[in-house]
């Protein structure tokens, strides 16, 4: 058999379809002539198709370029729109404590969010599944917008995650417990579910319009309490047989890191020792906070305003951040290191020192580590790009763009 025997009437009219589809979902109004020339098809495959996708409810005719004010001589072309409200998609960040759900639009413009705080001992299977369910029902009641609305839904959880959405045993079923079979959960009303690593999420995100856009080799880092890595090597999401590429709990057996605690977690514990041991200047503001309130965030915000003993703790958590760079840079040769989460927004001096001791950490050219701008929501917000992804890749097989 050969190839071209594959290149059925079916098949052909599909690719058209996909070619299509994917130049409308990036554009904005746009003409037929426009798509022959982003597709090569010709006129009458193209307007023919594009016909369909109007009919399938995925585009939108406008009003053509004379009634649009865009007066030409001859006969007006007409023109069309990708329609990203013709369905959404959520994101949710499952973590441990807290669980952030996001509606999108096709085009990932935010319709609304919706956070539940859990606590973390509580963290039975049908406890988590019970809030997963709320949270995003919540997040769909705040939008407007029934399940029946979703094209795609993506979940982001702390661990591995394999590609059929599974998470494979632990010490203590810790990861299935975080994992407790969301892709079934969910996939019992919506049509295309995902589930990911939080920081593979954090990954894509940061990719899709965070600081590696245009990047192909970056690692993302999610570094509260506990860290986690988000890899991409070739312009590919690294993921492994069962989801662990680049767990981090190979950092236990790395001397200067030792264990695969957070940057956020590291400052914290590094304030209450130095507070223990009175090695606090009288003048800090550390010694001010009271004890419930010493977390990482507090510690590296108050470093980054110039509070002298914070910034010690902020350059020793430095120190660990090159370690733990410099085994992620040699592992996979990354350009960039990007420092996420909500520890982010007060990491400078952590990165500052890290920066400084990183030619130190590998043979390499060195890779550039910078901080997030996307905040705490980043695993929700890369939830919802990985939906999309997914909804442009199945989108055309959804009952509800089949068509007349």
């Amino acid at each position: 058999m050969t190839s071209q025997s594959l290149l059925t009437p079916t098949t052909l009219r599909r690719a058209s379809l996909d070619a299509v589809l994917g130049f409308a979902w990036d554009a904005e109004a746009f003409t037929s002539s426009d798509v022959i020339d982003s597709t090569g098809l010709t006129r009458s495959t193209a307007i023919d198709v594009v016909d369909e996708l109007v009919r399938r409810g995925l585009l939108a005719e406008l009003p053509n370029a004379r009634a649009a004010g865009d007066y030409r001589k001859g006969r007006p072309a007409r023109r069309f729109a990708f329609r990203s409200d013709a369905a959404c998609v959520v994101g949710l960040d499952a973590g441990r404590a807290h669980l952030t759900a996001t509606v999108a639009d096709l085009r990932g413009e935010g319709l609304s969010v919706r956070h539940l705080d859990v606590a973390p001992e509580e963290d039975s299977a049908e406890a988590r599944r019970r809030d997963a369910a709320r949270v995003v029902d919540e997040a769909l009641a705040a939008a407007g917008r029934g399940r029946s609305a979703v094209a795609a839904l993506c979940v982001g959880v702390p661990a591995p995650v394999d590609r059929a959405g599974a998470s494979p045993p632990h010490r203590d079923d810790f990861w299935r417990r975080m994992n407790p079979d969301f892709a079934g959960l969910f996939g019992a009303w919506a049509p295309l579910v995902r589930v990911e690593n939080d920081a593979s999420l954090a990954a894509v995100a940061e990719r899709a319009v965070g600081a590696a856009v245009g990047y192909d080799d970056f690692v993302t880092l999610l570094a509260g309490d506990r860290l986690g890595a988000g890899v991409w090597v070739d312009g590919r999401l690294l993921r492994g047989a069962h989801g662990g590429a680049a767990e981090m709990v190979a950092f236990d057996h790395v001397a200067g890191v030792e264990g695969a605690w957070g940057l956020g977690y590291r400052a914290a514990a590094l304030a209450r020792e130095a507070l223990a041991a009175g090695a606090v200047p009288a003048g800090s503001a550390l010694r001010r906070l009271a004890h419930a309130r010493i977390d990482g965030k507090a510690v590296l915000t108050l470093a980054a305003g110039g509070d002298e003993a914070a910034l010690a703790i902020a350059r020793q958590v430095g120190e660990t951040l090159a370690v733990v760079a410099g085994v992620l840079g040699s592992f996979f040769d990354s350009r960039r290191i990007i420092v996420s989460g909500a520890v982010a927004e007060g990491a400078g001096p952590v990165i500052e020192a890290a920066r400084a001791a990183l030619p130190r950490e590998l043979d390499l050219p060195v890779p550039e580590v910078v901080a997030s701008t996307l905040g705490a929501d980043i695993v929700s917000l890369g939830a919802v790009h990985a939906a999309i992804e997914t909804a442009r890749e199945g989108a055309l097989d959804l009952p509800a763009f089949a068509g007349s």
